[in-house]
């Protein structure tokens, strides 16, 4: 069983313009996968926070603007 969390924040809520911060986080034992690209290593847990959330069903967008 892998660890690790996803952390939804939303912020800016005035009259326009919220933003959606998705945070993940993965711990990783094994130090041969850590050196990983961080988007292969975390698609997992993406698609899961995108499909518990329905993100893409509420703001109708299917990727992100910004990642960092």
């Amino acid at each position: 069983m892998s660890r690790g969390r996803m952390v939804f924040r939303l912020s800016g809520t005035g009259s326009e313009g919220a933003t959606i911060c998705l945070y993940i986080e993965q711990y990783e034992k094994d130090s041969s996968k850590t050196g990983r690209d961080s988007q292969d290593a975390l698609a997992p847990l993406v698609e899961v926070a995108l499909k518990l959330s329905k993100m893409q069903e509420y703001i109708g967008r299917s990727a992100p603007t910004v990642i960092t």
